[in-house]
């Protein structure tokens, strides 16, 4: 095989196992109603089946970074290839919410070293001209595999069982670590250095701490920001982060060389990507619950709906590298960023009860255009910001602000939807005057427990059904969706907010080689 075909082969392979890493993110999500079936657990309990994997994920993505500049990267990223393998069968085997959800955690450390090392193997396989292309095809494959995400899973749920999401890549990941084994090649020998043991532990703390903390304001809505719980966990991770700046200044082989962050570009590569996952990423977590619970979606056709943003990855993907040489990473992430916003903004202004698909196409035309788009020269920026020694360490960098930020969107977004429904709702219950007291106060406890995200299944639940022979029970139903379509406008203002404060980012902080 020659050079030219090597690279290509390499780069094949590395998307494989990167969009069956990404695409186990949100493939659960559609698989979660059948699980609680079968094991007879409540909800709150399968929550951890997504957020084991989401935590452990995000948490190790450094350490194996450095792992494999210190073991090579191809021992590290097929290591991680056979772990998420090896969880995959047990997940698919497990007889009980917690050994799934200890399993889904074991995921996550393969997942972590998949995705962390293989943005690494990529830079440094291709030559600098041809990087921009290879790593928009990377970013397709990521976009891909989170659109994608709930079309796939609800069909293999539909057709095949809950179990099969997860047996399904026994076989995929075999032959992607085959591949990897016989194709990828460490470009450079793995160094002696020592581990840096104490930076490990400081940032697994900041990043656990930090993500933690988030998934419990997102579970508990009744939680302020002032509960003990998130003060105790925000408060560790800010003692976590004092002790690893301490550390990492002091140590002699630092697990992240902290001079990277002197560099404007790429400061404003991870801005920019951690604005990216909380605003796009995280709102399409509101978005599937417009079109499944309000619009009456299934899982598969909320999917294909989904399907008019990724299949511009496929589109865009490979060509944002051409695109980006002619005018920069700096104005393309820009460029992408405010193409989001004014897709937000569109939906924001289209949206209304009744809810249509119509409304969000030409947004979520704009949201595919962005997607596709933007990806690519963050991670062209973020690692020609950093000298060739540090390419592993920056790629689990941009990786963390990547996933946090998606974290801190699905709280803050669903915060900014639950404070507009219920503001909305109760405006419209207190102008409900012909209701006695004593029924609208049930009617209240029972919305607000439901919350804005149950849609439709609020009206077909059994305490419902009691007020059915109410003469205003059809102006309840309106009043639901009107208060969604409230508190969604708010979460796609802070999307919008999110996405400029990205792009503003990327224009002052940002500059190409050629401008520097």
């Amino acid at each position: 095989m020659n050079k030219s075909t090597h690279k290509w082969s390499i780069l094949v392979t590395v998307c494989l196992a990167v969009f069956m890493a990404m695409l186990d993110i949100t493939i659960v999500n559609v698989a979660l109603p059948e699980i609680q079936k079968s094991f007879k657990v409540s909800f709150s309990s399968l929550q951890w089946v997504l957020n084991a994997y989401t935590l452990v994920y995000a948490v190790m993505l450094l350490p194996v970074s450095k792992l494999g500049d210190r073991y090579g990267r191809k021992t590290v990223f097929i290591s991680g290839l056979a772990i998420f393998v090896i969880g995959s069968l047990a997940s698919g085997l497990a007889n009980d919410d917690m050994w799934l959800n200890l399993f889904r955690g074991f995921q996550g450390i393969g997942g972590a070293a998949m995705m962390s090392l293989s943005l690494t193997i990529v830079t440094t396989a291709f030559p600098a001209k041809q990087r921009g292309m290879a790593l928009g095809i990377w970013s397709s494959a990521v976009g891909l595999a989170v659109s994608t995400g709930p079309l796939i899973g609800g069909w293999l749920v539909d057709n095949l069982g809950w179990r099969s999401i997860f047996l399904v890549n026994i076989p995929v990941g075999l032959l992607a670590m085959l591949c990897g084994w016989w194709l990828i090649q460490d470009n450079e020998r793995a160094t002696e250095e020592r581990l840096d043991f104490l930076g490990l532990i400081s940032s697994a703390v900041l990043i656990f701490s930090t993500v933690f903390a988030l998934m419990q304001k997102e579970q508990h809505p009744s939680y302020t920001w002032l509960n003990w719980r998130i003060v105790s966990l925000l408060g560790l991770a800010f003692l976590a982060l004092i002790c690893f700046i301490v550390i990492e200044r002091r140590s002699k082989e630092p697990l992240v060389d902290l001079s990277v962050f002197k560099s404007p570009t790429f400061v404003g590569a991870n801005i920019a990507a951690f604005t990216l996952g909380a605003g796009l990423y995280g709102g399409f977590t509101y978005l599937s619950v417009l079109l499944q619970n309000y619009m009456g979606y299934s899982a598969f056709e909320t999917g294909l709906k989904l399907l008019v943003i990724s299949i511009f990855t496929l589109i865009l993907g490979p060509l944002t590298g051409f695109i980006a040489s002619k005018i920069g990473n700096r104005w393309l992430i820009t460029g992408a960023l405010l193409i989001g916003a004014s897709g937000v903004i569109d939906i924001y202004f289209r949206i209304q009860t009744p809810f249509k698909w119509l409304y969000l196409l030409p947004g979520f035309i704009l949201l595919g255009i962005s997607n596709a788009l933007v990806n690519p020269p963050i991670s062209t920026a973020a690692m020609n910001a950093v000298e060739s020694r540090n390419v592993g360490m920056a790629s689990g960098l941009l990786n963390v602000f990547r996933q946090v930020g998606i974290s801190f969107g699905v709280v803050m977004l669903g915060i900014s939807v639950t404070n507009g429904y219920n503001s909305s709702l109760n405006h419209a219950l207190s102008r409900l005057t012909q209701v006695p007291t004593a029924i609208k106060l049930q009617l209240t406890t029972l919305l607000h427990h439901a919350g804005p995200f149950a849609g439709q299944q609020i009206f077909d639940s059994k305490q419902a059904r009691m007020y059915q022979q109410l003469p205003l029970f059809q102006q309840l139903h309106q009043n639901v969706f009107n208060a969604f379509d409230h508190g969604m406008k708010n979460a796609l203002v802070l999307i919008a907010v999110l996405l400029v404060i990205g792009a503003i980012s990327a224009i002052v902080l940002i500059r190409d080689r050629h401008t520097d």
